[in-house]
């Protein structure tokens, strides 16, 4: 006699039995990357860059069998440049998208916010664009890494461009009022030996939101006190905004204009004749990549300018880079687990689209070489493929020299509070999670 035909609740019972071990496999071979990044807000063109590396990253990762076997993808929030937004939405990332590790953002407020979450949820987060001392000092995790430099090292060979040309003479500070700000300001007027603000004065720009007013009050307050050099501690679009005007009063035929953190974004965004002449730092740029040979980067450098028609800034190159130094660490600790993968990364050395680099192990810090860079004349700039080669290398420092060292670090935890090492991990006997 044959057996019943299944009754339709039957049915449907009987195909999710079969169904469902299989979606079940197939939702563990994905793992999310959790990405928090600034897609509005003034620092939104730094913010794009990043999603189209990451973007071109996580396809070559997959294209490469994912990591450990496992396909990854991006889950994406926008900071909106501000920390509460992004301290939210990492929390989202980690527990609603079960993101197992977070990077992004172009503001340091952002990055100490992230770090803080990704602190207590165990998973490792890498700050892409943030260059505030506290990011991996004062305010350093266990979690937290950061890839490019911080404000210290950049101050450390800007500095040494800027004493050759400019000793005793007179500085003047325009700074965006948060810890970036702060930390870089403080950092040049350390090595610069311009501490001394009754003489080298300075004002500071509201952040995250500022104005154009904001911008030409204080650029009035730099022409009344007359500087030989101008230092913009601005960043994103409030220094595209800063520069412009700056420019078109024709303060760069008086003053040496000095921007302490620049990108491929902010140049364009200012134009050639603005950038003309005006000097800062970058840890990495294309024309970086193909003037010292970096394969890795030049090779970044053709894929990007394949798909998006234009060549990758420092944000882009930061994001790419921490996707592939993610995969590479989870494969050396054979495992997601946020504290095992911590554990790979400190004190691992890394070539990958510059010269070497290392996560050192006692904050986190990437050591790397960072360039001093002056805006290219307009017709260089114009000559190129893409109108895009806007900086000309002055000068450049490795990592072991320009970073702080272990006691300067130790140092600046104790002003803030903090105890000399970072966080012991929760598998280390701590408690703690």
């Amino acid at each position: 006699m044959p057996p019943p035909r299944p009754t339709p609740v039957r049915a449907v019972l009987l195909l999710l039995l079969l169904v469902t071990p299989w979606a079940a496999a197939a939702s563990a071979e994905t793992v999310k990357l959790g990405f928090n990044y600034p897609r509005t807000g003034p620092y939104f063109a730094e913010g794009l860059d990043q999603l189209r590396a990451a973007q071109l990253a996580l396809d070559e990762v997959n294209a490469a069998g994912g990591i450990l076997g496992r396909r990854v993808e991006l889950a994406i929030r926008d900071t909106r440049g501000d920390a509460r937004v992004a301290r939210a939405n990492a929390v989202e990332l980690v527990e609603k998208e079960g993101a197992v590790m977070l990077f992004g953002g172009s503001s340091s407020s952002v990055a100490v916010a992230m770090g803080e979450v990704a602190e207590e949820k165990g998973v490792p987060f890498f700050g892409t664009l943030t260059y505030s001392n506290a990011t991996t000092g004062g305010d350093g995790h266990r979690h937290t890494f950061r890839e490019c430099n911080n404000a210290w090292m950049a101050a450390k060979v800007l500095s040494k461009h800027l004493n050759a040309r400019f000793d005793g003479k007179k500085y003047f500070y325009i700074t965006a009022d948060y810890t970036w700000g702060w930390s870089t300001e403080e950092s040049l007027r350390r090595f610069t030996g311009t501490a001394d603000t009754a003489v080298h004065q300075g004002v500071r720009t509201p952040f995250p939101v500022s104005t154009a007013e904001d911008f030409k009050r204080a650029l009035r307050a730099a022409q009344a006190a007359k500087p030989d050099v101008l230092v913009l501690v601005l960043f994103g679009q409030d220094m595209v905004n800063a520069i412009n005007i700056a420019s078109g009063w024709g303060l760069k035929q008086r003053m040496q204009l000095v921007v302490p953190n620049l990108t491929l974004a902010m140049a364009e965004g200012a134009g050639p004749e603005n950038m003309a002449g005006v000097v800062g730092t970058v840890p990495w740029s294309w024309e970086i990549a193909w003037q010292f040979r970096f394969e890795g980067g030049i090779q970044f450098v053709e894929a990007f300018a394949r798909r998006y028609g234009r060549y990758p800034s420092t944000a882009g190159a930061s994001a790419y880079t921490i996707v592939h130094e993610y995969k590479a660490a989870v494969e050396r600790a054979g495992t997601f687990g946020g504290s095992a993968v911590v554990r790979a990364l400190e004190g691992h050395r890394y070539t990958r689209l510059k010269d070497a680099q290392e996560w050192r192990a006692f904050d986190h810090q990437s050591l790397q070489t960072v360039y001093v860079v002056r805006g290219n004349p307009p017709d260089v700039v114009r000559a190129d493929k893409y109108r895009l080669r806007y900086f000309d290398v002055l000068d450049q420092m490795t990592g072991q020299e320009a970073a702080q060292t272990r006691g300067e670090w130790e140092a600046e935890r104790r002003a803030a509070k903090k105890p000399p090492t970072l966080e012991k991990l929760a598998d280390e006997g701590t408690g703690v999670r």
